[in-house]
């Protein structure tokens, strides 16, 4: 068993008066390093990349998969192909730096052709990532081989797994898109495009999708272009992504987006554009702008740190308070924080400080290790703080967990005030599109009103953006058009743009009309 699937087992904190406080096995021990419960922040979905046309495209693509990480950090993988040596694949635990950094690992990636993704899983099990989940994924077909990298969530995916196994396929993974690759398996068309075209017309939910035969680079959008997809530029080949940032580490020219519902067939005669899909209004993931993408991207032609700065000038409008700082929670909350401090007044500081070296927040066995994984990530600029009336600027509230922590620094520091602003409304619908989301009753805004989250948080007060807002800062002058948004916002508003219905099969209720 690979080192990185050796993970020590989580035991519950036992009451107070019986605890034994124990240390954890190394006070650095990565093992820990995975989101847990008591974690406050969205996960990010997954990262995709794919070259063709140049040499050593596999090098080509574990730098984009670097640029992607924040996308997802459980593990990664490549796939290349060389007509010699024919397919060739590496999946790994962990980051991209230290996997696919080694000349021996990259030397078995030969080829002008790769694809490749980073994972944070958003479906199948919450346990550790088993290494059958890692994509891409690859299949073998009469015409020859093809390798798959899904960004985004099949929210039919429990359907169409069960009408695959009953008619024969076998599954190795319990990814949703490993779907795809058995719908491909069992469309009878000639040719690996038009057999994922198959495949995706059967697929409900959000997805980007990069995938590659022997001499083709594919890369598709879902309709409604809720996930996002670039198309770049690099030398005489081209690049598919995620995101800008990842074509710039390659040196790659921004060609464009990958249009809502578009598929892109790459070769070395150059590009194809098919839209295979009913053409639709976009919905675009609107934390995509908030959160998800690195602020030196550029999404919908806009730049995701100046879009982030019009929120937090859009919240000083909606929610001015006299203070003395205003102050990031690093580092989403950073843009954000910088525009409400311009449109304030109000001086701008680092008062909380990150350490960049720490990886993700605990799972820990006690209670004093739990409260030390904030402290490993953040510190309290003490000196700036002691007096202060402190405005803090996040980008969301979740559980709430660590913003009560992160005030709790603040006010140990000598505080006189606490005041978060959040820079989205409230999170009060999980998120079935590709992002980890807790159930709706361990979301706080699903069961507090703002002023009860006050109470809850024990802080002076608490504000976040409005919906109207927020679409202000992303461009859209006149707000929100409720009879036809223009994002996808429904973990804010709770109205689906595609149905979940795996997850009405489980239970989940939607959203009453009248609500």
């Amino acid at each position: 068993m690979p080192d990185s699937e050796l993970r020590p087992p989580v035991t519950q904190n036992t009451p107070k008066a019986s605890a034994k406080i124990m240390p954890p096995a190394h006070p650095f021990d990565t093992s820990y390093l995975r989101d847990g419960d008591n974690e406050d922040k969205l996960k990010e979905e997954c990262g995709i990349f794919g070259v063709i046309g140049v040499a050593d495209a596999s090098n080509f693509v574990a730098l984009g998969l670097h640029a992607l990480q924040h996308r997802g950090q459980e593990a990664g993988g490549i796939v290349s192909h060389d007509p010699t040596a024919g397919f060739q694949s590496a999946r790994r635990f962990g980051y991209v730096r230290d996997n696919f950094t080694s000349q021996k690992v990259m030397e078995t990636l030969p080829g002008e052709l790769a694809i490749g993704h980073v994972r944070y899983s958003t479906s199948g099990p919450k346990g550790p990532t088993a290494i059958r989940d890692v994509q891409p994924f690859f299949g073998e077909f009469a015409m020859g081989g093809a390798a798959i990298a899904h960004n985004g969530n099949i929210t039919n995916a429990n359907a169409l797994r069960r009408e695959l196994i009953e008619r024969g396929s076998i599954f190795q993974s319990s990814s949703d898109s490993e779907c795809i690759i058995h719908l491909m398996a069992r469309s009878l068309q000639r040719n690996i495009p038009e057999r994922m075209k198959d495949a995706l017309r059967r697929v409900e939910g959000a997805f980007s999708v990069v995938a590659m035969t022997r001499t083709k680079l594919i890369g598709v959008r879902d309709p409604l272009g809720v996930r996002p997809l670039v198309l770049g530029k690099v030398g005489d080949g081209w690049a598919l992504s995620s995101e800008t940032c990842a074509l710039d580490i390659i040196g790659a020219e921004f060609v464009r987006e990958i249009e809502p519902g578009e598929m892109v067939v790459i070769t070395d005669k150059g590009v194809e554009s098919h839209f295979p899909f009913r053409r639709m209004a976009p919905r675009f993931c609107i934390f995509e702008h908030v959160y998800f993408s690195r602020p030196d991207s550029i999404l919908g032609g806009r730049s995701v740190y100046e879009t982030r700065e019009a929120i937090g000038r859009e919240l000083a409008k909606e929610s001015p308070v006299d203070a003395d700082l205003v102050c990031p929670v690093p580092d989403s909350g950073t843009p954000a924080a910088i525009g409400f401090s311009l449109e304030s007044g109000i001086p701008y500081a680092m008062g909380i400080i990150r350490n960049q070296y720490m990886g993700r927040t605990f799972i820990e066995p006690t209670e004093q290790i739990r409260n030390m994984g904030v402290r490993l990530k953040l510190n309290v600029n003490r000196a700036l703080i002691k007096g202060k009336r402190v405005i803090l600027v996040d980008d969301s509230v979740v559980r709430g967990t660590t913003s009560r922590k992160i005030k709790e620094m603040i006010l140990d520091a000598g505080a006189a005030e606490v005041h978060f602003r959040i820079a989205s409304p409230p999170t009060a619908w999980p998120c079935f599109y590709g992002v980890d989301t807790p159930q709706r009753e361990k979301l706080l805004a699903a069961t507090m009103s703002e002023d009860e989250m006050r109470d809850h948080l024990q802080v002076d007060s608490i504000k976040f953006i409005s919906l109207d807002g927020l679409y202000r800062a992303v461009g859209q002058a006149e707000g929100r058009n409720a009879k036809c948004p223009q994002y996808c916002d429904a973990c804010f508003s709770g109205e689906y743009p595609v149905i979940p219905a795996d997850q009405i099969d489980q239970g989940f209720e939607m959203k009453p009309a009248a609500e």
